[in-house]
């Protein structure tokens, strides 16, 4: 059989892009978010308690990756800037979709953008789209195993954000178990135990989100 050279590997040709998109937003200081979890790990709900708080004193555009737009219209009403990326039932973004939406924002308005990836803890992982940083969101009900299961998400998290603590006391949920498995794939990754439905936690959050924010803008100004 004759051999097939492969010139060029698809994955290089989407981090290049994530790459060129990345330099966009450091060049109108604008700090970017990829949001991922698992389905009905509260990624929306932590997307818009976040751009609840933050809304009155950040400029916040929203994208979301999915096949209808009922969690966009969800976040429209908060009277941010939103769009829809149709992944036509794929089950991760990638640099090119998030490319071509990504013209629909207006950059030089604003601060911080939140990219809502597709609900699944495996494909995503794979996938650069230019965001600055990868927050992980997993729930005290999908269970405290979720780190041994899923490394690759666990591992290139920046953020782990553990959501739904409300129901720490009704679940039967290892918090030791789950913090030593991200600790042996992920050491001193910035960790927020939060509730999405009464807000504990997430003042936390905030504060950091705030910083990182106020980071990338003085890195544009200096």
């Amino acid at each position: 059989m004759p051999e097939i050279e492969v010139v060029e590997d698809i994955m290089s040709v989407n981090d290049r892009l994530a790459a060129q998109m990345q330099s966009q937003m450091n060049a109108a200081g604008v700090l970017s978010l990829n949001i991922m979890a698992s389905p009905g790990g509260g990624k929306t709900s932590i997307t818009r308690r976040t751009i609840e708080a933050l809304k009155d004193d950040l400029r916040i555009g929203y994208m979301d990756g999915d096949v209808v737009e009922i969690d966009a219209q969800h976040i429209a009403k908060l009277g941010v800037p939103t769009t829809l990326i149709n992944t036509g039932g794929d089950c991760h973004l990638d640099a090119n979709k998030v490319s071509l939406a990504l013209p629909r924002m207006d950059l030089s308005a604003l601060d911080l953008l939140v990219i809502e990836n597709v609900g699944n803890l495996i494909c995503p992982a794979a996938w650069k789209i230019g965001a600055h940083v990868n927050v992980v969101i997993a729930s005290v009900p999908e269970g405290s195993d979720k780190p041994y299961k899923y490394p690759a998400m666990f591992r290139g998290a920046h953020v782990l954000i553990l959501n739904k603590i409300d129901l720490l006391p009704y679940i039967d949920f290892d918090l030791d178990y789950f913090r030593h498995g991200v600790e042996v794939l992920n050491p001193g990754v910035e960790f927020f135990p939060v509730s999405a439905k009464t807000g504990e936690g997430f003042d936390v959050w905030i504060d950091w989100l705030c910083a990182q924010v106020e980071t990338k803008k003085a890195a544009v100004s200096s």
